[in-house]
């Protein structure tokens, strides 16, 4: 598959019944609920699929990754990672408890020559990763402000979505 073949993927990760750990399945949900995307972009729940995502991320390129990071930094505060992050080692192999980290899972893309030369990742600092299928306090705003930020590098690459009604 070609580069010019593959689609736009938007992925979200996590777990929706440990609190915030669900912030990626969120934001997809709140994407899906409000927008109407073209048929060149891909969006997954991924929940905490690990190695079975492999084949979503060889047919995309480039990839959003929304998700949760394990970081010393306030809750609620949104961090991007960048493809050069990625390569450059600027983001840990596990940045959250689900992960058989997708980092691991990009490498055996790479090894099948299939890996999408961009992934971006867009995520949030947990404050509550209780059992519980409500976002915190802390979290849930960020929903909203996550997606409005992938719209907009949907925009940059030149695609057109519209608001649902």
């Amino acid at each position: 598959m070609t580069k010019n073949d593959k689609k736009i993927g938007i992925v979200g990760i996590g777990n929706l019944i440990c609190g915030d750990e669900g912030f990626g399945i969120h934001t997809i949900q709140y994407l899906e609920e409000n927008y109407i995307f073209p048929d060149n972009v891909l969006i997954k729940d991924a929940g905490t699929a690990g190695i079975y995502l492999s084949p979503f991320l060889e047919e995309c390129d480039p990839v959003f990754v929304i998700d949760v990071v394990d970081i010393e930094a306030e809750p609620g505060s949104m961090h991007y990672y960048s493809t050069d992050d990625v390569k450059l080692g600027n983001i840990q192999t596990k940045m959250s408890p689900h992960q058989l980290g997708l980092l691991e899972i990009l490498e055996i893309c790479k090894l099948r020559d299939a890996a999408p030369e961009c992934v971006e990742f867009y995520c949030v600092v947990p404050k509550d990763l209780d059992t519980s299928m409500e976002l915190s306090d802390a979290v849930a705003p960020r929903v909203a402000e996550i997606a409005e930020k992938v719209l907009e590098r949907l925009a940059k690459e030149g695609v057109e979505f519209e608001k649902k009604r």
